[in-house]
């Protein structure tokens, strides 16, 4: 129906400009403003052991593949430590059960899962910002060119 008006956050995130450039994409602007890529870099200080384990973990990744820009550093640190609270979470289910004393003195479900629900939301918005994830990955990178491993490309 044209016309229409559509709720905005609908459909496919647009595809960033350098990411459409590595895939050779027609449709990439090569006079857009391009941020600096980071080579490496070290976690911040604050982010606890777990958070910046997965740091050391994902970012020599994201630098090689050219995905980490300055302007990125924000995502990943909220995704590390996002990371470190889901864990923290799953540990604390795994010791105290599905289910806690509440204040009147019965069951309730346990705080934890409520944090480690909405962790791994947070690691799934900010990890396919990064393109962390098969679906991220393969809008951010683009195909891999040409049909090398496939072995099925001849039928």
């Amino acid at each position: 129906m044209a016309g229409k008006a559509v709720a905005p956050g609908r459909g496919r995130k647009p595809k960033p400009n350098r990411q459409k450039v590595l895939a050779g994409s027609k449709h990439a602007n090569h006079d857009a403003v391009e941020f600096q890529l980071m080579q490496n870099v070290d976690p911040p200080g604050w982010l606890d052991e777990l958070a910046a384990e997965m740091w050391r973990t994902v970012c020599p990744h994201l630098c090689k593949e050219k995905v980490l820009a300055v302007t990125d550093l924000h995502n990943l640190e909220a995704f590390c430590s996002s990371y470190s609270t889901f864990r923290m979470a799953e540990q604390e289910v795994r010791e105290n059960g599905l289910t806690v004393e509440g204040a009147t003195g019965g069951l309730v479900k346990n705080p934890a899962l409520t944090a480690k629900n909405e962790a791994l939301r947070q690691i799934a918005t900010f990890g396919s910002m990064l393109g962390l994830d098969p679906s991220a990955r393969g809008r951010l990178m683009g195909p891999s060119g040409g049909a090398g491993g496939n072995d099925f490309s001849e039928f």
